[in-house]
């Protein structure tokens, strides 16, 4: 700063005054909103001024004229450092320096004085045009916090955001949402996994440069996400050569124990008291990536290229087997940045996150222990894939600015299980489940099984005067699904041993009737696969208005369409002009920018995922045969059990023929959407401090999910009197193969009423289906925020939220059993599974505290810190059904809200235990090695090993216990201590 000084003629007082309306600039400029991968620069001269924006690493210049207003906005620019300069009628120019970051504006004022240069990249201010829930780090951001580094943890840094349930897979539940409810951007451009939303896409850690999460408040160009937009953006070349290696290293010497649960006690009474065990096993991970980017042809080309090598081994010993899994899959990451004119950019991504991991599995012959016994083979599992991107930017006028966006992605979810011919047994007579005979996974996938995604967007902004920027767009995605999935073994089914007591009744309504336990062996089968299509479009529409010289106003209007294809090609969901309006308001209380008052109020759709074309549309085999248990198992390496008398008749879900698709979905069906309502403030504090105060309120307004029950359809049909008693039970069928409907209103079903192949359309009353709860699915949060930003010396960032998640359905996953079948669970499939539904979801906790920061010992020293302290999920205790609403419910086993033939409803059996970990960090950048970086990273200091989820199943029939229930679900139970040693040098 001490240049730009000397530069100045004005008064301290007025230089720094001005230095604040710099940095936090009022509402009186033009306002943008910028994609996710692009910012702007916008601001106040004198009308006529000519505002040139150059930034001089990315060989980009633009040039605009401030309108009659005073108001100048030059939009789509590429994340860096810009110098703005302003030339007046009189040859005088003044100058400032802003940073540009994605999906926000930047204010370069020149009104205050005559001359201020304001590095921006320096200071973080209060954004005075956004009405967006968003918090955004860059990568020196991200170096500076010790925290797991992926896309998931980083996302979990901002408020409002919660970890999803372990079993579901590693992504976050956002604003109360479940977790296969967010979307994924890279650079613009869709990287979701569509096939049920819980994967995504991703470039090597090491080549992010930025990345922001939504989580509420977002405008009309966004959607298909009821959750949150978690976008992240590239790193790119520059005008100067630059480069580096980094090497990462978390020795499995340095974790934390491997550890079990197990019951404290033999006492079968007394079961459920679940302590933590060391056990062997153990993680290594070392990954290198070396990284390059500059001009390839000065002021035009410029390149990025990045390849990251990892050697990933985990060494797992459970009860009965063990597994030794490596990965060492290379991934790479490719921009390049064409200026072909002054006015023109093209820009290629091309990035890799192909995973193949294999899985070496043995046989245990002692629990927990690491002799090896019989080779299982080796499972080998793929993941993610190639992606390309290529979007074309173009300034047309000063006013009018184009882009246009065309995408592939590839996502492979192929698995090559050699064990496939074994049959699948789990003894779970015990407290633990024992697994028997050769084979190491639950379900066969598809060896092809892959999705490709083809998009392409298009997006203008028409900068109409100095009150009103014009922004609409539209889009297009085609996702294609190969998939297809099967139970191993000959006999394509799961074997499950468990134990019945006296007068304890199975699924399929069997009651125990002998006086005495019994033994039971169920066999269900499973079969499923196809090819299928889905197709995504929308537009959209908006307005930002500067209402006042300090209010900013957003008008908004998305509508989208959803098209989903069985395995023949023929649409079974073909929904258009889903109108999602968007209104959103900023207000610069004094005009100064130290603080703003804003909200927003919003409709969000999303998409029917491909899942349900897969599930409900194609060819399903899914039933359920049990038996008394013969007394022993096979001598062979199959163990299969000897099977006695049958028990009761096959319970049956699907006979294995794909539906007509005309048959299976209400004609009339909407998709899930939510309303949301946001109200807050922003404050600028003292020096580089600033806080905020936010509520939040979501409101479920439309759920979608498959219905199977009969009965209420069947009897509402015969007791009409418009049916014959064929013409009700074919009704009733028509339902019970499970129809893809809008819960809780009236259901339009096409039935072949008299055998003949001609369909009629019913329509069912609401009512008549029995479901005693409507779908509802509310959040309510308080946020509280707190920023001291970065100056070289230290930073703090902090929250609580105060949050309350309520409702009768978490939305497109099923948390409490685990159930990631996005759009068909198990929800509304009869109504005696909803009994007692409505209370605290599994993503409620009541209570967040997150706080990080770091700390400039010395110029060589610096030392970081990230706290997280979260209450506990609600506990459910689930059972099988035992009330009179259907017939049907037992059918599902321990998964109602009756436990041991009570009802004890959502969220009422306690709460887990607080989650709390906190990590450190130091770094030293020593001065003799210019370049060079060291750092160690201690994650999960205190070794917390607090389970995110249970096993809330509590019998194997009504009043018989399940020895398993409580017990803690290893894949969400907190991540041991761990050491992570980090080297880099870059040039």
């Amino acid at each position: 700063m001490s240049q730009s000084r000397k530069c100045l003629t004005t008064a301290a007082v007025l230089r720094r005054s001005a230095l604040a309306i710099a940095m936090g600039a009022a509402l009186s400029a033009t306002p943008v909103l910028a994609q996710q991968s692009a910012g702007s620069i916008n601001g106040q001269a004198r009308a006529g001024d000519r505002i040139t924006i150059v930034n001089k690493a990315v060989g980009l210049t633009r040039t605009v004229t401030v309108d009659k207003d005073g108001g100048y906005v030059v939009s789509q620019l590429p994340p860096g450092d810009y110098q703005v300069v302003v030339t007046r009628s009189d040859g005088s120019t003044r100058t400032q320096t802003v940073a540009v970051v994605p999906g926000k504006g930047s204010v370069a004022d020149f009104n205050a004085l005559d001359q201020v240069i304001v590095t921006g990249s320096a200071v973080k201010t209060i954004d005075m045009k956004s009405t967006e829930s968003a918090t955004l780090l860059n990568k020196a951001d991200i170096d500076r916090i010790p925290v797991v580094r992926d896309v998931t943890a980083i996302a979990l840094l901002a408020p409002g955001a919660v970890r999803g349930d372990g079993r579901i897979g590693n992504v976050p539940s956002l604003g109360g949402a479940s977790p296969a409810e967010n979307a994924y951007y890279i650079n613009g451009f869709n990287v979701t996994n569509i096939v049920n939303g819980i994967a995504f896409n991703s470039v090597p850690f090491e080549g992010i440069a930025n990345q922001q999460v939504k989580t509420g408040g977002y405008g009309a160009e966004y959607g298909r996400s009821l959750g949150g937009v978690i976008s992240v953006t590239t790193k790119r070349g520059t005008d100067e050569w630059h480069g580096g290696v980094s090497a990462s290293f978390e020795p499995a010497s340095l974790r934390g124990s491997s550890i079990y649960f197990k019951n404290a006690s033999t006492d079968a009474s007394k079961w459920g008291d679940w302590q933590a065990m060391n056990r062997p096993g153990d993680f290594d991970r070392r990954k290198v990536s070396a990284y390059a980017g500059g001009a390839l042809v000065k002021d035009t080309l410029y390149g990025f290229g990045l390849v990251q090598l990892q050697n990933e081994r985990t060494r797992w010993y459970g009860i009965n087997t063990q597994y030794d899994e490596t990965n060492k899959t290379p991934q790479y990451l490719l921009k390049l940045d064409w200026n072909v004119t002054k006015n023109n950019l093209l820009e290629l991504t091309a990035f890799n996150d192909k995973t193949e991991r294999n899985r070496a599995n043995f046989k245990s012959p002692q629990a927990y222990e690491t002799a090896r016994g019989d080779d299982l083979g080796t499972d080998v599992y793929t993941t993610g894939g190639a992606t390309q991107i290529l979007k074309w930017t173009s300034w047309l006028t000063d006013d009018l600015t184009v882009s246009a966006l065309y995408g592939v992605g590839r996502y492979s979810r192929s698995s090559i299980i050699p064990s496939s011919g074994c049959e699948y047994i789990s003894d779970e007579r015990g407290p633990e489940a024992i697994l028997r005979g050769c084979s190491t996974q639950t379900t066969v996938g598809d060896p092809a099984a892959k999705d490709k995604r083809t998009a392409y967007r298009f997006d203008v902004e028409y900068a109409l005067n100095a009150k009103h920027t014009l922004r609409a767009g539209l889009d297009s995605e085609v996702y294609l699904t190969h998939d297809g999935s099967v139970a191993p073994g000959a006999s394509k089914s799961w074997w499950t041993l468990t134990t019945l007591a006296a007068g304890g009744k199975l699924a399929n309504g069997y009651t125990n009737a002998t006086g005495a336990t019994q033994d039971v062996v169920s066999v269900r089968y499973f079969e499923n696969g196809g090819d299928f299509r889905t197709e995504n479009s929308a537009w959209y529409i908006e307005d930002n208005w500067q209402a006042t010289k300090n209010l900013l106003v957003s008008v908004g209007l998305r509508s989208e369409a959803f098209t989903n294809k069985n395995g023949d090609g023929v649409p079974f969901i073909d929904v258009k002009n889903t109108y999602a309006p968007r209104l959103a308001a900023a207000w610069d209380v004094a005009g100064d920018g130290k603080l703003k008052v804003y909200s927003n109020v919003g409709r969000y759709y999303i998409p029917v995922y491909a899942n349900t074309n897969v599930r409900l549309s194609g060819r399903q085999g899914d039933w359920t045969d049990y038996y008394q248990f013969g007394g022993s198992f096979s001598a062979d390496k199959l163990e299969l059990p000897a099977l006695g008398a049958k028990l009761g008749d096959r319970k049956m879900n699907s006979d294995g023929t794909a539906p007509d698709p005309r048959t299976i979905v209400d004609p009339n069906i909407k998709p899930m959407f939510q309303d949301e309502f946001i109200i807050g403030f922003q404050k600028a504090l003292v020096e580089r401090w600033s806080g905020g105060v936010k509520y939040t309120h979501r409101a479920l307004k439309n759920s979608m999910d498959d219905v199977c029950a009969f009965e209420g359809a069947y009897d509402w049909a015969r007791k009409s009197g418009k049916y014959t008693e064929a013409q009700a039970r074919r009704i009733g069928n028509t339902i019970q193969r499970c129809f893809l409907a809008n819960p809780g209103k009236d259901l339009t079903a096409n039935v072949d009423l008299d055998g003949k192949h001609e369909l009629t359309a019913v329509t069912i009353p609401a009512e008549a289906l029995r479901f005693p709860v409507k779908p509802k699915r509310t959040y309510d949060a308080l946020e509280f925020t707190v920023e001291r930003a970065w100056d070289k010396k230290w930073s703090l960032q902090g929250s609580y939220v105060l949050a309350f998640s309520k409702g009768t359905t978490e939305g497109y996953v099923k948390s409490d059993i685990g159930q990631r079948d996005a759009g068909i669970g198990q929800d509304w499939d009869y109504p005696g599974l909803m009994e007692g539904s409505d209370g605290y979801l599994p993503n409620d906790r009541r209570h967040t505290f997150k706080l990080w920061g770091s700390y400039a010992a010395t110029d060589e020293w610096r030392l970081g810190a990230n706290l997280i302290l979260q209450s506990g999920r609600p506990r459910n205790c689930l059972g099988t059904y035992a009330g009179t609403i259907d017939t049907q419910s037992i059918n599902y086993g321990s998964t109602s809200f009756y436990c041991m033939g009570k009802l004890t409803p959502r969220g009422t059996a306690g709460r887990l235990d607080w989650t709390k970990e906190l990590n450190l960090q130091a770094t030293y950048t020593p001065r003799a090695l210019k370049g060079m970086t060291f750092s160690v990273d201690l994650l999960n200091v205190f070794n917390a090993r607090t389970p995110g989820a249970i096993d809330e199943q509590s019998d194997n029939g009504i009043n018989s216990p399940r020895p398993a229930y409580g017990q803690p679900d290893a894949n969400s139970v907190q991540q041991p201590r761990r050491v992570r040693l980090m080297a880099q040098y870059e040039f």
